[in-house]
């Protein structure tokens, strides 16, 4: 299975991100930024991290 790359500077997946999200508390954009490298390099990758983290907040809200 081909992992979704979300951020190809820094090479980091979907699934890093989505890690990240749920494991922890009170994660916002910059601290997925700071943990995962995501959005670091060039930062056209920044509105599908805004995407992935309010999806994911959704799905943990409900």
């Amino acid at each position: 299975m081909e992992e979704n790359i979300i951020c190809h500077c820094m090479d980091v997946s979907e699934h890093e991100i989505v890690y990240t999200i749920k494991n922890n508390e009170n994660v916002n954009l910059q601290d997925i930024m700071t943990i995962t490298g995501a959005g670091r390099g060039c930062g056209s990758c920044i509105p599908e991290l805004e995407e992935i983290l309010k999806r994911e907040k959704e799905k943990m809200n409900s």
